[in-house]
């Protein structure tokens, strides 16, 4: 029985990385194509950051849609329909005939988007109690390579034609036949809103805003730094994201190794040091290849913030409880927690900018003052060291 439990448990886990890394992939395949979007349907710079607000809005609405449904139907079932309504809006999105279906689409996609990223990262939760081990730093680093691949497809493809990029959609149907990890509902929960520390989670959270804070400058303002700041080649401006991303990525596919030997507070603040060194490399740099240097560097960071952030708060959730009080609690907090990602997102998108419009060093200047509070934010974390505490247990 004990060899059944362990494949089953592989298969989930490779189920999970597989909805990780097909969020990544569609979601960077959207981003990276958002000139050809603009100039598809004729939309300004305005125009396109209200879209792009309005996703991040829904994504926050179809997080909590999660939280309400997960307890009812099962966290893989919500996952699987919300990988359905990704593959459904991309498609729509991408052969829309007219701007109002395409605006419906996007926000149907923002909608599927928290869905995917509530439950996922409860499914991850799920198994990292039940095997006893860390899995989380992984299966964002699934994520991160999705969005590899998707950066790349986007290079590789863009001749094709427009209704083409439809064929992403695939990948999140394909997904949505994975076996993902099922609840134990032989027994019942007796969790309330009281049994939550919700303070000590308030506060791994303010780590995860600063995450992505600091991630969504490096993605959204890297390459505009290096065009504005260095006149940088206009083919090489990409530089600044994808040697992120991998140096991201790496780390994070090692990172449940190095979280079970170093852990969860001390990698953090080794993280932190990093990143501090590496943003101070991107104010100060010279010319570009030392900023590409510095956003390298900075992926090598910060990279496991996230998935230690939820480990830590799930862990917070379920502390002194039996496993099924256990799945009552984590999965609505791990989807209101994710509400800080969006939180993150918007001030890194909107501060950097904001701040840097003079000059983006000044703008950078932002994640650099923020990312010291990864010091002592790192003691909050101290629960993730140990995410299953005991014998394996179903969550």
């Amino acid at each position: 029985m004990g060899a059944g439990r362990e494949r089953a448990w592989r298969s989930s886990r490779l189920a999970i990385a597989a909805a990780f890394f097909t969020q990544g992939l569609v979601f960077i395949s959207l981003t990276t194509r958002l000139p050809r979007i603009q100039d598809r349907w004729d939309l300004g710079e305005l125009a396109l950051s209200g879209l792009l607000l309005m996703m991040v809005l829904l994504a926050g609405v179809g997080s909590l849609v999660a939280e309400r449904l997960a307890p009812r139907l099962d966290s893989a079932v919500v996952l699987r329909a919300g990988l359905l309504v990704v593959a459904g809006s991309v498609a729509l999105a991408v052969l829309a005939p007219t701007t109002g279906v395409f605006v419906l689409a996007l926000a149907a996609y923002g909608t599927g988007l928290g869905l995917v990223d509530a439950t996922g990262n409860m499914q991850a939760v799920a198994l990292e109690h039940r095997m006893g081990r860390v899995v989380l730093p992984s299966c964002h680093g699934a994520w991160t390579l999705g969005g590899v691949a998707g950066a790349v497809i986007t290079l590789a493809t863009g001749g094709v034609p427009w209704s083409a990029i439809a064929l992403v959609a695939v990948v999140p149907l394909a997904a949505a036949l994975a076996p993902y990890l099922p609840r134990d509902h032989g027994v019942a929960a007796t969790s309330t809103e009281t049994d939550v520390p919700w303070r000590a989670i308030v506060v791994v959270g303010l780590a995860l805003v600063v995450f992505y804070t600091v991630d969504t400058a490096a993605t959204t303002w890297g390459p505009v730094y290096l065009d504005d700041v260095f006149d940088a080649p206009e083919e090489l401006v990409a530089l600044a994201t994808l040697p992120y991303l991998l140096a991201s990525g790496v780390v994070r596919l090692a990172g449940d190794r190095l979280t079970e030997h170093v852990g969860a507070v001390r990698l953090l603040r080794a993280g932190a040091a990093v990143a501090l060194v590496a943003l101070t490399v991107v104010v100060a740099a010279p010319t570009w290849p030392v900023a590409v240097l510095g956003f390298t560097l900075l992926g090598c960071g910060v990279a496991v913030v996230a998935p230690l952030s939820f480990s830590a708060a799930a862990a917070l959730a379920g502390r002194d409880a039996d496993p099924a009080t256990r799945q009552a609690r984590v999965d609505p907090v791990v989807a209101r927690f994710n509400q800080f990602n969006y939180v993150g997102a918007l001030l890194g998108a909107v501060m950097t900018g904001a701040v840097g419009s003079g000059s983006l060093r000044v703008g950078f200047a932002v994640p650099l003052v923020l990312v010291v509070a990864l010091f002592w934010l790192a003691r909050a974390f101290a629960p993730a060291d140990a995410p299953a505490v005991g014998a394996p247990a179903d969550a």
